[in-house]
């Protein structure tokens, strides 16, 4: 009988955890675990045998994370293929005398830490095609693509691992009460994939067995398709340099005769699992067939209750009627705010209409911006633009963050990626990047619905006003253009540059985005003396200082570069002030006097 004719037939039992199973067998924390199919393959080996002795039915790959995005980042993508037929061909050595199925073993993809490129959807399919094609040549009986959080990634692995003609099982690891980030309930998870053409349905790993029960009862309703239910064994306690899972073979067992109930058909499981738990799951469930399940009318549910957004354009309702300033004024080293607070009211007496706040810029520390941010908008009377990275924060910090500066009255936010750690001063320190630009502008978007990252309410909505970069002195500004349309598409609703000095350059990126529809701020950086002239041009990415500029700045120092480098900047400002509504001034070593005399100059006062 084929895999599909057997899972109606009976509950299949599956294997358990084949990462942390290795690891406890010695291999080393900082060990890929999908190269020990080259490496150490009679440990693999071992490990099916194990599950297989346990009672498993279908046994997996060891290939979970071999996809060309995780071995790259690691240097193994030139053995992709190699270690995905490998992978195939250990479980089926192992399999052979037995009725056991082997299951191609496929996982999502990962982004590389810091890099903002996104692959595009024909990307990601190639590269899924290119793992489940290797897993087929392997002779698997069937492709289990597991632990998917990204709905449109799992729809795109469908893709490919359906030109193989193999069954699919499409599993989603949900986040809390049954959602995918952004609110995706688990109902419209099951509808979308059954009609993307999965064989099964069903989750695996995010919480323990309880939840994966909640989440498979509700599937139930929904498709008539067979469920599959893998979950950790509870939660991880880190116990002597290593996770330990608490969860009982027994009790584990005993949710599994539930989630039978519920519908389940193909039952195994994910992280912290073992051959004793497949051994009791083994012994629950013999005998056992899928139950008769009735399935209510498929239509879509309500997705989580958006909140209404305390959405405050601030300075930007003023767009058309005047020119827009905002100043950059660097956040003091240390405790003493004087300086930063002095700025601002001389900025907001000439007229600028906010102050920008960078978060530790190229990597060094400086004061918290979010607090000072507060303290500058009630004691300096104006708006402040708060930069947000993504390096400092994980995603759970950085939606903590982003309420509590909603509670402090902040409104404006800048999304940017941020200056990997590495460049900074502070030793020991490391980037995050649980996000990139475009994944934090989503978040602000969501947390302005009233939602987090789960999906789950907020209980209103924070009314950030959300802000993005764009560098328009890149060689392609098309590339440029395509991935401002995005952050767009994500929320943003200004725009600010980095620093230009080609008014040529300015009306190519006012042409190429007019269609966006946002307001863009060009970032004006006065030039004070030929060294920073020349430090700008050959050691800042993203600034390019044109050879007649540079040229008018030779053996200017002092005030003679001072001089000559506001005289460049208000030529700049006459020549495109038709063109755009506004500026973003960034008065060079937080000489903020330049800023209040261009102020001046671009408000005419």
């Amino acid at each position: 009988m084929t895999f599909l004719e057997r899972l109606h037939d009976e509950v299949l039992i599956g294997d358990g955890a084949i990462g942390t199973m290795l690891y406890a067998k010695g291999v080393s924390l900082d060990a890929n675990v999908e190269h020990l199919n080259l490496v150490r393959p009679s440990l693999v080996l071992e490990l099916h045998r194990e599950y297989l002795a346990a009672g498993a039915r279908v046994i997996e790959t060891n290939t979970f994370g071999a996809n060309w995005t995780r071995l790259a980042a690691i240097g193994l993508d030139k053995k992709e293929r190699e270690i995905n037929l490998r992978g195939a061909r250990l479980a089926r050595e192992a399999a052979q005398g037995t009725d056991a199925f082997v299951a191609g073993s496929v996982g999502p993809l990962v982004r590389v830490k810091g890099d903002e490129r996104e692959l595009s959807a024909q990307e990601t399919v190639d590269i899924f095609r290119r793992q489940t094609h290797a897993l087929a040549e392997g002779e698997v009986d069937l492709l289990i693509l597991e632990t998917f959080t990204d709905l449109a990634q799992m729809r795109h692995a469908l893709t490919a691992a359906r030109e193989t003609g193999l069954p699919v099982v499409a599993n989603m690891a949900f986040l809390e009460n049954g959602r995918l980030a952004g609110g995706i309930e688990v109902e419209r998870v099951a509808l979308e994939l059954t009609a993307a053409g999965a064989c099964v349905v069903g989750a695996n790993c995010g919480a323990g067995p309880l939840e994966i029960l909640g989440t498979i009862q509700r599937m139930g309703r929904v498709t008539e398709l067979p469920l599959a239910a893998y979950a950790n064994s509870g939660f991880p306690e880190y116990v002597n340099g290593r996770h330990v899972y608490r969860t009982t073979p027994d009790y584990f067992a005993d949710r599994a005769v539930e989630m039978v109930g519920a519908g389940a058909a193909l039952v195994g499981g994910c992280c912290g699992t073992t051959p004793e738990h497949v051994r009791r799951l083994a012994g629950r469930l013999a005998g056992l067939r899928p139950v008769a399940r009735t399935v209510a009318v498929p239509a879509l549910p309500k997705e989580a209750r958006r909140a209404e957004s305390r959405d405050d354009a601030g300075f930007l309702a003023r767009w058309g009627r005047e020119p827009i300033v905002t100043v950059e004024l660097d956040p003091p080293k240390g405790l003493d705010c004087a300086k930063i607070i002095e700025g601002s009211r001389a900025l907001r007496e000439a007229g600028a209409d906010a102050i920008n706040i960078a978060e530790n810029p190229l990597a060094r520390i400086r004061m918290g911006n979010i607090a000072l941010g507060s303290l500058i908008q009630r004691e300096a009377g104006i708006d402040v633009i708060v930069h947000v990275t993504c390096r400092d924060r994980n995603l759970l910090g950085l939606q903590s963050d982003l309420m509590g500066a909603s509670l402090l009255g902040i409104r404006h936010v800048l999304a940017v990626t941020g200056d990997p750690a590495r460049i900074g001063e502070q030793a020991g320190a490391t980037s995050v990047y649980d996000l990139n630009s475009f994944g934090l502008i989503k978040l602000l978007a969501d947390l302005n619905a009233g939602v987090n990252a789960l999906g789950s309410p907020i209980g209103g909505g924070t009314g950030f006003v959300i802000g993005a970069a764009f560098n328009p002195n890149s060689p392609r500004m098309e590339v440029q253009v395509e991935r401002l349309a995005r952050k767009v598409a994500n929320g943003a609703r200004f725009v600010q540059t980095q620093p230009l000095y080609d008014v040529a350059r300015l009306e190519e990126m006012a042409e190429r985005t007019a269609h966006l529809g946002v307001p863009i701020l060009p970032g004006i950086l006065p030039l004070v003396s030929e060294r920073n002239c020349e430090f700008l041009h050959n050691e800042v990415p993203g600034i390019v200082i044109p050879e007649e500029i540079r040229h008018r700045m030779r053996g200017k120092e002092k005030e003679d570069g001072v001089r000559e480098g506001l005289a460049i900047a208000r030529e700049f400002i006459d020549a495109v002030r038709d063109r755009v509504g506004g500026f973003y001034l960034i008065p060079p070593f937080g000489k903020y006097g330049i800023a209040v005399e261009l102020t001046r100059y671009i408000k005419g006062t």
